[in-house]
């Protein structure tokens, strides 16, 4: 055999070597991983009857944390006010329940009670409890907010009125953020229900983690206009799920309450969309609406 043959024939067996060996490691791609794992809705429903006051705790399962919360009033329908939607935590604690707590508006015979909602996941890093107090005084108006250590994003969030017991409602619950933009902070206002003497004052809880992927701030805003009900369902973008949630009643003043602020989901299924309802506390003749908001991270 001549030279010429055997060196055309060691380069035809190393090319198909090569090209044996270029195949073996060509492999699916992998799927990218859910940027909040585990993420499921909690609740938890008090007693039913015509006490003024009602508290329940929804606590995540053992291995789970707190993302964000939520509540809903069950035949108060406007005459019932959530005082305390407060997240458990703290500046180096992870939350893992959400504490709800209302008192009647006015005089109600009705039987009523409170759900509470966590909506839970397995450890996120960095998951840590921000608060921020507004000054206690017999104005009519408070607000707060509640920014996230630096570095850090929103992922849900909480507030309580302090000395109010009902006398108070939160007008506005609002994430910043946007559609492309992640959450860093929370606003809360809060406006006297009826004239109050009292000194009274609020607390934002803004509930932050490491950066979490595709975090954003989805948005719906009700029809404007006088009617005693108003509603809005905030829906997550096509591939994402629901780690919080806020609202904002617009041109109520102290006249509304939401009465729902509802995330979907269940014990085995994530959240992708929140629900908010409000009535008219009082019969009111002005133009109101209602904006509910999700926040939203990469399935």
């Amino acid at each position: 055999m001549s030279q010429h043959t055997r060196s055309w024939r060691h380069a035809t067996v190393a090319l198909a070597l090569c090209g044996a060996a270029a195949v073996v490691v060509v492999a699916p791609a992998t799927p990218a991983a859910a940027a909040v794992p585990g993420l499921v809705r909690i609740s938890a429903v008090s007693a039913t009857n015509s006490n003024d006051f009602r508290t329940v705790t929804a606590t995540c399962p053992a291995g789970k944390v707190l993302t964000g919360t939520g509540y809903e009033l069950n035949g108060a329908a406007g005459e019932a006010i959530v005082d305390d939607l407060r997240p458990n935590g703290g500046v180096a604690t992870a939350p893992t329940a959400v504490t709800v707590g209302a008192y009647e508006a006015d005089p109600f015979a009705g039987n009523w009670s409170v759900t509470a909602y966590a909506i839970c996941a397995n450890p996120v890093p960095g998951l840590v409890r921000a608060t921020v107090t507004s000054a206690s005084n017999s104005n009519d108006f408070r607000s707060a907010i509640a920014s996230c250590p630096a570095g850090k994003v929103l992922t849900g969030a909480g507030y309580e009125l302090n000395g109010a017991t009902g006398e108070a409602v939160v007008d506005d619950f609002r994430p910043n953020g946007g559609p492309a933009t992640a959450p860093t902070a929370l606003t809360v206002e809060a406006y006297e229900a009826d004239a109050f003497a009292g000194n009274w004052s609020v607390t934002a809880y803004a509930i932050c983690a490491n950066p979490v992927p595709g975090l954003v701030r989805a948005v719906v805003t009700s029809p404007t206009n006088s009617n005693d009900f108003r509603s809005a369902v905030a829906p997550c973008p096509a591939g994402k799920v629901l780690t919080g949630a806020g609202y904002q009643l617009n041109g109520a003043t102290g006249e509304a309450v939401v009465d729902d602020f509802r995330p979907n989901g269940g014990p085995a299924t994530a959240p992708t969309s929140d629900t908010a309802g409000a009535y008219e506390e009082d019969a009111f003749a002005g133009n109101w609406n209602l904006t509910s908001y999700a926040i939203c991270a990469t399935a």
